[in-house]
């Protein structure tokens, strides 16, 4: 016998979802979002039929209800707390959205100064710190070290790490700040680590992108000075990465963030998560295809037709998306600033760049890419950003990480502040061996 799932007609919106099992027949709750999302309610399938439900990846699995982000990849829609990414990136910048993402809504006069004034006066590491980056060895990622050090922030915090949630809480604003402003601090100093660097500590008179470019690339009495447009890419890059709804790495944060870890342990749980490069290295393998393609001293022409024919194991990186089923709402907005940071900065006959805009151009008007939608996606125009910058590729997910470490943040707030919260523990389908008895050694074959 089969297994059925219908959904009732009993309202305009349905309440409930009928289940159609071999032995029985349930009656399951359906939940509706406040963008008419819908979803069955499985929560006591187990406990009512001995049944589970089996969705490798939880592509069909909605883990939770959060008010944070607002994805609609059918159409390209993006919102972080209900606002258009659009407008976001039209007026706002990163500090200030990522106290919208964090907090829920967009900071008065008086909430943004105090806001900006936590950033900047923790902004500085403690200097014991110092110590743990020389037990790194020359060359170490530094998306190890980020991860590391933003976990010992609690030894140096520990009211703000007590896991213990309602404590943690009531911390939160300090915690909150200390993560967001020493997230860039830590990825600079592991930056200039991995060069073999003299760490350049943050002025209190910088922005927050400004600060972490002072950190980055200034030298001993040379202050690093950025034009205009590169720092507002740089803010844009940073806002357009604050929060993406239920992906890899967040998960990751609200699965620690459940079993009560504080706010550092599980937003470095995230860093782990995005460092894998299915999930954080979309930017690098980017450069990477336009690396290979031009060490084939191809200008893109042949490898695009290469792709379209399916041979030679030519995959077109940046290009569609898992969630967007049209065009990226970001990469429509983050191509524009790349233009002007790329005019400020001189860059005007590049090898890869060149084979870039073939690419893309190729993108945005091939039929077989148009029917595709294998419009350019985020990925595309960020790591192109990124290396314009000056800032080498395996900084690349450690700039996600900074962008990201908002999203983190409200997301790990969320399972915290959850009265109703319980250990994330998903099920299993078993399929090694059954039951077999102990043999001796001298038994074995």
């Amino acid at each position: 016998m089969g297994v059925f799932l219908a959904l009732l007609p009993l309202l305009p919106m349905p309440t409930t979802a009928t289940l159609k099992l071999p032995a029985k027949e349930l009656s399951l709750p359906v939940i509706v979002g406040s963008e008419g999302e819908q979803a069955v309610d499985i929560s006591k399938l187990r406990a009512d039929s001995g049944f589970i439900t089996y969705d490798d990846g939880f592509g069909n699995t909605g883990s939770c209800q959060s008010d944070i982000t607002f994805i609609d990849g059918d159409v390209g829609i993006l919102r972080y707390r209900g606002y258009p990414i659009e407008q976001l990136a039209e007026h706002s910048n990163f500090v200030e959205t990522a106290y919208l993402v964090i907090n829920g809504e967009l900071p008065n006069t008086t909430a943004r100064r105090r806001f900006g004034d936590l950033l900047r006066d923790h902004a500085p590491v403690h200097a014991d710190m110092e110590h743990l980056f020389q037990g790194f060895p020359m060359g170490s990622h530094p998306m190890a070290i980020l991860s590391a050090l933003l976990n010992s922030l609690g030894c140096y915090y520990p009211h703000l790490a007590t896991n213990n949630p309602s404590e943690d809480l009531a911390n939160f604003e300090e915690a909150s700040a200390i993560a967001i402003s020493k997230v860039r601090t830590i990825a600079a100093m592991s930056y200039r680590k991995s060069h073999g660097l003299p760490y350049i500590y943050p002025k209190s008179t910088l922005p927050y992108c400004e600060n972490f470019l002072h950190m980055m690339f200034s030298r001993p009495g040379e202050d690093y000075t950025p034009t205009p447009e590169v720092v507002a890419a740089l803010n844009l890059f940073l806002l357009l990465h604050a929060d993406h709804e239920q992906n890899c790495s967040t998960s990751t944060v609200r699965m620690v963030a459940s079993s009560g870890a504080n706010m550092f342990a599980s937003t470095a749980a995230g860093v782990c998560a995005l460092w894998g490069p299915l999930h954080g290295g979309a930017n690098m393998a980017v450069l990477g295809m336009l690396e290979s393609i031009h060490a084939e001293g191809d200008d893109g022409t042949k490898f695009v037709e290469a792709a379209k024919s399916g041979k030679g194991g030519h995959r077109l990186m940046g290009f569609g998306h898992r969630v967007y089923k049209n065009y990226d709402p970001r990469a429509k907005i983050i191509k524009a600033s790349f233009d002007k940071a790329l005019a400020s900065l001189g860059i005007k006959d590049d090898p890869l760049l060149n084979i870039a805009r073939r690419l893309e151009d190729a993108a945005l008007k091939d039929e077989y890419f148009l029917a595709r939608k294998l419009y350019p996606n985020v990925d595309f125009y960020s790591g192109l950003i990124m290396r314009a910058l000056g800032i080498p590729q395996n900084m690349f997910t450690v700039m996600f990480a900074i962008g990201r470490m908002p999203g983190w943040i409200a997301h790990w707030r969320e399972v915290a502040a959850n009265p109703k919260n319980k250990i994330y523990r998903p099920r299993q389908i078993y399929v090694g061996k059954t039951k077999r008895d102990y043999l001796a050694i001298e038994k074995r074959a």
